[in-house]
């Protein structure tokens, strides 16, 4: 009996029947029913319910990962032809991934150039026509917000060495510059933290804190995925996964995380600098 997993003599990977996208959707859907009902304290055991659907989520990861790696790694299915429409989908996913934080940028500069639409009338009420609006206490921009952008700009760099070691076939470089990117996303994950526990005004109840900690809280929810994304990279490069010519995963785990570089700049520049308004505004 011929082996029902062969590569195929053609360049085109037919994938085979798999149980992730329905054991994702499922639990995806307990997590929803879980966590809603947590929120409104429906019942007692919305929490497990909530945990039981999360785990299921992280199982899906981990198997899909596993039967992906396995498809390049070890079956070959990842030829050349495949690679490139593995390309274009990584490139649309950016590009949908640029138009969440867009709506996120548009709903701040609603709000910080129009703070005084007479249309608005509870925005009005609350910014009294300006922005920053009076009572709300600013990040000094030059301060943790400025050491942020440095980390990630540095990993920036940490990230592209470990892409051109792996170029040249470097394996130590590889790994070191894996590492130190790691702990760099790492670094800005705990700087963010101890600058929001010490933010002057909260999520709820305002606008400016709304849409401050919903741009800047879902570029660091996409730090914490671009590190474990590097990290899984890292322990496939452990392994001695990776050539110079085939690399798909941590070419995609490079282009992922410049992209949260790019986005935190243009968060910087907008919401800390020209968002904090005129020095010692009163």
């Amino acid at each position: 009996m011929a082996d029902a997993h062969a590569k195929p003599q053609h360049d085109y990977h037919l994938v085979d029947p798999s149980p992730w996208p329905a054991v994702g959707s499922v639990s995806a859907f307990i997590a929803a029913v879980g966590g809603i009902s947590w929120m409104h304290h429906l019942y007692q055991a919305a929490p497990l319910v909530f945990g039981v659907g999360v785990a299921g989520i992280l199982y899906t990861f981990i198997g899909w990962w596993r039967d992906v790696i396995r498809e390049a790694q070890y079956q070959g299915f990842h030829t050349r032809v495949v690679q490139i429409s593995h390309r274009y989908g990584m490139i649309l996913f950016i590009a949908s991934e640029v138009m969440f934080f867009v709506a996120w940028f548009w709903a701040y500069f609603n709000a910080a150039l129009f703070p005084d639409a007479p249309n608005e009338v509870a925005r009005l009420a609350f910014t009294h026509g300006v922005w920053p609006p009076k009572g709300i206490e600013t990040f000094d921009p030059w301060h943790l917000p400025l050491l942020n952008t440095l980390i990630l700009l540095t990993s920036g760099t940490t990230v592209t060495w470990a892409h051109h070691a792996l170029l040249e076939n470097d394996r130590q470089g590889l790994k070191w510059g894996l590492i130190l990117t790691i702990a760099l996303g790492l670094t800005f994950t705990c700087v963010q933290a101890y600058e929001y526990s010490h933010a002057a005004f909260h999520f709820s109840g305002n606008i400016y804190g709304a849409t401050f900690f919903m741009a800047t809280g879902f570029h660091g929810a996409h730090v914490i995925i671009g590190s474990i994304f590097l990290t899984v990279c890292l322990l496939r490069a452990l392994k001695g996964h990776f050539s110079p010519t085939q690399h798909l995963g941590f070419e995609f785990a490079a282009w992922y995380w410049h992209f949260v570089d790019v986005v935190w700049l243009f968060l910087f520049a907008c919401i800390y600098v020209w968002g904090a308004g005129p020095p010692h505004a009163e």
